[in-house]
């Protein structure tokens, strides 16, 4: 049985925002399972119409739609932020995250800066960390090795990731991921430490 302070929590919204390469769905996923305890941590996952990647599954990573959907469901306002990124739509689903926190759950929010700075305007205690990779250069290397986007795609991410760093002093918490485990252990203390503070 719940207590009523624990029927009454409100859940958390924890948001991570990373240049692409940076080790961010790696980590995200590793933390879902990490803290799946009795407060658990809940993913939200994201909308997109880009193309699916290669290890990529439909309704676990993302749910990839057609620009045609993604433009009926933004019109319809289902989305809590929405984004062009690169030439693809991104959004976030309004409706799943506003069910998890209302029921006490934590939720792991997995955007871009973009998307981070209209979420946290309407959802202003949402708890922002950004994923710092080692360099520019490891992040070129990263991106080669995935062997998943073209050398112009590339290209086009790294300057994208140089904008993206430069704005991740407006995060609540920096986490530098030069290795997975380390970064990983910190995640894990900053989501304790938010969930010991008081509303």
């Amino acid at each position: 049985m719940k207590s009523l302070r624990e029927k009454l929590r409100k859940g958390k919204l924890f948001i991570i925002s990373a240049p692409s390469g940076s080790g961010k769905t790696t980590l995200c996923q590793k933390l879902i399972l990490g803290l799946s305890g009795k407060r658990r941590l809940v993913s939200s996952i994201s909308t997109t119409t880009r193309k699916i990647r290669k290890g990529e599954t439909q309704g676990e990573d993302y749910f990839f739609i057609s620009q045609a959907q993604f433009l009926k469901k933004r019109r319809k306002g289902e989305f809590l932020e929405w984004a062009k990124v690169l030439g693809n739509f991104y959004g976030t689903p309004r409706e799943f995250v506003h069910r998890q926190i209302n029921c006490g759950r934590d939720v792991l929010l997995s955007i871009d800066v973009q998307g981070a700075r209209k979420i946290k305007r309407k959802v202003s205690d949402a708890i922002l960390i950004f994923i710092l990779p080692p360099s520019v250069e490891e992040l070129a290397r990263r991106l080669n090795g995935r062997s998943t986007e073209s050398s112009k795609e590339i290209s086009r991410r790294l300057k994208l990731a140089k904008r993206e760093i430069a704005r991740a002093r407006e995060y609540d918490y920096v986490v530098l991921n030069d290795k997975i485990s380390k970064a990983l252990v910190k995640l894990k203390k900053i989501i304790q430490l938010e969930r010991r503070k008081k509303p």
